[in-house]
């Protein structure tokens, strides 16, 4: 088609959380060759694959207890205390790249835990992040990924709120305000990373000007899942994708004007690759 016109959001790509795991990864593999990780270093297959044929090797919790004497790398979501003692009991060296905004969420609600408050997670169940910030209070808080979850009647009269930092902002000051009009003293601890919900309005501007969008994530993201949210409400031509083998021809017409956008766990490269392959349809 010649007269279709593509463009990548500048503003999409991965946080600077993932840049640094990334970063931390390759340089180890260039210097020994491998390099083990706890769990996918980020939520994007194609990524993943990329890093697996430099020498990455990613292991669950169950290997890690079956591993001794190697470097292991911890992602930008972070790991519970547990994970640390076992890498002393196993002589294993942590490659400690957890993105300092969950660092920091950690350590709050640590301090919360230590002060016996009621501690609710507004997060997704089993997310990395979750249950390493589950990990902070023995898993003794309360992880709800919506208010339905939760029956407010029964809810303590006061109670400390705390979020994922990659959920909706918006959604988080909702429930903050449904559990207050139902008479619960909440302490709300607003811990959503603001590189990442600012992308909410950026988002929402490039997804206007263009008449079809292409957005790019691999479909374990969260995160994807919540900005390709964005882009639909504000586009109903907005496409999911997890690589160039999903795009379908049918899906432009000539004269078309297409964006490409993606989440925080999304590389600039795969986005590059969206594009080529949208111009050569």
């Amino acid at each position: 088609m010649p007269d279709l016109e593509v463009a990548i959001d500048p503003h999409s790509g991965f946080c600077f959380g993932v840049v640094y795991a990334i970063a931390m990864a390759e340089e180890i593999l260039d210097e020994q060759g491998y390099l083990y990780c706890l769990g996918d270093i980020v939520h994007n297959d194609e990524e993943v694959k990329r890093l697996q044929r430099k020498g990455l090797r990613i292991i669950s919790q169950g290997e890690l207890r079956n591993l001794y004497n190697e470097k292991v790398l911890i992602r930008a979501h972070g790991e519970p205390p547990a994970t640390y003692q076992l890498a002393l009991q196993n002589n294993l060296e942590l490659i400690d790249a957890s993105c300092p905004v969950v660092l920091k969420l950690q350590n709050r609600i640590k301090n919360s835990f230590d002060k016996e408050e009621q501690i609710y997670i507004y997060g997704k169940h089993g997310h990395a992040e979750v249950i390493g910030l589950l990990g902070q209070t023995s898993n003794k808080a309360i992880v709800f990924q919506d208010l339905e979850e939760l029956k407010l009647e029964e809810l303590p009269k006061r109670l400390t709120l705390y979020s994922q930092t990659t959920k909706s902002t918006d959604q988080f000051y909702r429930i903050k305000k449904a559990m207050e009009e139902a008479g619960i003293e909440v302490n709300a601890n607003d811990t959503i990373c603001r590189q990442v919900s600012n992308r909410d309005k950026e988002l929402r501007e490039f997804a206007g000007r263009y008449n079809k969008i292409i957005f790019v994530s691999g479909t374990k993201s969260s995160n994807g899942k919540v900005l390709y949210g964005v882009c639909k409400d504000r586009n109903p031509n907005t496409y999911f994708v997890s690589g160039p083998a999903d795009l379908q021809a049918a899906w432009f017409e000539e004269g078309d004007t297409v964006g490409i956008c993606g989440a925080t766990s999304t590389p600039l490269w795969l986005m590059e690759s969206v594009k080529e392959t949208i111009e050569r349809i």
